[in-house]
């Protein structure tokens, strides 16, 4: 992770033409976007013989977080709670954590949609944090609308998909499909190979989420017209060869009258 870029070390562009950028900020600084973190806790019946150690890494992780202004938490199993706790309030937080318990199918796309629900409602940088052991089983969302409210959102997605548990057959596919959902935020996914490294994988999702850089620019297309806008990043240091950017694939124009 490389953390001392600034500004005029990136070139934004928008369907093929360069942006000017007029805001930016860096995770590792200390002034930057408020940052807003949701975590999501698969807690379906799967889960119980892991439950404790699961648990007490989600805590560990957000002792880690200081500077995070709140958090949402939702877990999920057959049924979907959520609830989101100020700095102030993490205690409280920390025994629900400890409290929950296992059982039930699996209500992972539901769990998504709820929490982009409220983190629309969110001003700064918002990310979310999802462990899960396997795929979706009683969603009334399906993958096609989750995709699409991920492309329209603004939330970065770090998935963490434990899936030893699993025949073969279906590891793959559920890997792909946890991929594609935190690849279309910019994000990545985890694949630890038992619950016991769950430890280090949140360690490496800290460190991605200290390592982000904000970009901010106002569109040359003055289309209201809904339609996707594929967004570039590419970094212009003389030495950036080698260096791979991850960033949001694009986003949806407004819909309505044009600006003026």
């Amino acid at each position: 992770l490389v953390t001392d870029l600034a500004a005029n070390d990136f070139a934004v562009y928008e369907d093929g033409k360069q942006q000017q950028i007029f805001a930016f900020a860096s995770g590792a600084e200390e002034v930057g976007p408020p940052l807003h973190i949701g975590v999501l806790l698969d807690v379906s019946g799967s889960q119980g013989l892991d439950l404790p150690f699961t648990q007490t890494a989600v805590i560990k992780f957000l002792m880690s977080l200081p500077e995070g202004v709140d958090a949402t938490f939702i877990d999920f199993a057959s049924v979907v709670r959520g609830a989101r706790y100020e700095q102030g309030e993490f205690p409280r937080l920390f025994k629900r954590v400890r409290e929950l318990t296992a059982g039930g199918e699996t209500s992972l796309y539901d769990a998504i949609g709820l929490y982009l629900d409220g983190a629309s409602e969110q001003d700064g940088r918002k990310v979310m944090v999802l462990y899960t052991d396997g795929g979706d089983t009683c969603s009334r969302l399906g993958l096609g609308k989750v995709m699409k409210m991920l492309k329209a959102s603004d939330v970065t997605v770090y998935a963490i998909g434990s899936y030893g548990n699993l025949p073969i057959s279906m590891q793959f596919p559920q890997r792909g499909q946890l991929a594609s959902i935190a690849e279309a935020t910019g994000g990545t996914a985890f694949f630890p190979f038992s619950v016991k490294d769950l430890d280090r994988i949140y360690e490496q999702v800290l460190g991605e989420v200290r390592a982000q850089y904000t970009i901010g620019y106002v569109s040359t297309n003055e289309k209201a017209d809904g339609a996707w806008r594929k967004v570039k990043i590419k970094i212009t240091r003389d030495d950036a060869k080698g260096l791979r950017v991850r960033a949001r694939k694009g986003y949806y124009a407004p819909n309505g009258p044009q600006r003026p």
